[in-house]
């Protein structure tokens, strides 16, 4: 298959994902949802015009970059620090607890085996994954929003910093730390720049770039995200956790109006070529055969998609003075919405390295799919019956 076939099927699910959004069904389906399942269908096990290697595993992983990178653009420290953040925080912490319960009790189950990276996979959500739902949706500036993304902002990026600290084999725990540090300091430096120095000359020679060919801006945003990844790499991190910090010096620099025409091609950039290549590559890249080869996998995915909603649904008892008790069950469904590419990363680490094996890694990742399918748009279907009759969030507090 050409380089052109694979990215015409790619790019023609992504254009009918949108249109079948639109279509009444009583129910409306999140756009990221129908692009994995065109995924699917597109993929070698129902359809088999795309298959997964080459081109597209590389766009791929790139694209899972791209979506940390936009989920922490939209991170808004004055909006969710505080409360929202406080609460966030304690909530992972229990989920931690639970899933490292969860996981000890998992081991008694003949022929599964489920190291800790399991519990970090099973308490992660995906802010990349719910950053366009809650925008499509309007719900990003909401009350309920703010809440929802302080919980999966910890839910990523609490995972990404242990998942790197643990993963790393190329210093020790110590070291790790100390250039955790470091790379925390240069991240906060570089913030500090974007922010802080601001001379009229060179805010007008980036205004004038903005619009010409050379799109200047948009090119120092992708070299940073480029290079953040790197540094991270260097330092034994998983590049994914440069991503975040790219995005949220993006986010922190170009914060106010001044930055909305930058933000804006960003988005385009980011939404309209790299999200295609992440969800619908996720679709293909899913292995339905490796899941129904063995009882085992299969049963799996059911406790998987349990373990989900319990591990990261059940902190939702912490915000009842937050949210209203009809908002919970939404709250709850959104927070177990994981994040595809850190459990991605997880199996196919896991796998390589043997820690994980074949059946725990297909049912881990067949119930982080069928979780990203379910609990948003359950999660949507109920916000939108409140938003038509419930008091609001706004209200509440």
């Amino acid at each position: 298959m050409t380089l052109t076939e694979i990215v015409f099927w790619l790019m023609a699910a992504a254009v009918a994902a949108p249109l079948l959004a639109q279509i009444p069904i009583g129910i409306r389906l999140p756009v990221v949802v129908i692009e994995v399942v065109l995924g699917i269908l597109l993929g070698p096990h129902v359809l088999a015009l795309v298959h997964f290697h080459g081109v597209l595993e590389t766009m791929f992983k790139f694209s899972m970059a791209v979506t940390l990178f936009m989920a922490g653009m939209e991170l808004d420290f004055s909006r969710i620090r505080g409360k929202p953040l406080t609460i966030a925080l304690g909530g992972w912490l229990i989920s931690l607890l639970i899933g490292f319960t969860v996981v000890a009790l998992l081991r008694v189950v003949p022929r599964v085996d489920t190291p800790m990276m399991v519990t970090l996979a099973l308490c992660t959500t995906g802010l990349g994954v719910l950053l366009p739902i809650f925008r499509d949706g309007g719900q990003l500036d909401t009350a309920f929003g703010q809440m929802v993304m302080a919980a999966g902002t910890v839910g990523e990026v609490a995972p990404i910093i242990a998942m790197s600290l643990v993963l790393s084999q190329r210093f020790s725990t110590w070291q790790e730390m100390g250039f955790l540090l470091i790379f925390l300091v240069i991240v906060g430096v570089v913030a500090a720049v974007g922010m802080g120095l601001r001379p009229p000359r060179i805010l007008a020679f980036l205004a004038r770039e903005m619009h010409a060919s050379t799109q200047l801006p948009v090119r120092i945003s992708l070299l940073l995200l480029v290079g953040l990844i790197l540094l991270a790499e260097w330092f034994g991190f998983e590049g994914l956790f440069g991503a975040f910090a790219a995005g949220m010096v993006v986010g922190l620099t170009t914060h106010g109006e001044d930055g909305e025409p930058l933000r804006a091609k960003i988005d385009a950039v980011a939404f309209g070529w790299f999200y295609p290549f992440f969800f619908v590559g996720t679709g293909i890249k899913f292995n339905m055969a490796a899941l129904g080869a063995d009882l085992t996998s299969i049963l799996l995915v059911p406790v998987f998609l349990l373990l989900l909603l319990i591990i990261r649904g059940a902190p939702v008892l912490l915000y009842s003075n937050a949210i209203t008790p009809a908002q919970r069950l939404p709250f709850a469904l959104s927070s177990a919405v994981p994040s595809l590419s850190i459990i991605v990363v997880i199996t196919e680490i896991g796998v390589q390295a043997k820690t994980v094996n074949h059946d725990v890694a297909a049912a881990l990742v067949g119930a982080a799919l069928l979780s990203v399918m379910l609990f948003p748009t359950l999660a949507g279907a109920l916000l939108s019956r409140l938003s038509s009759g419930a008091p609001s969030a706004e209200a509440a507090r």
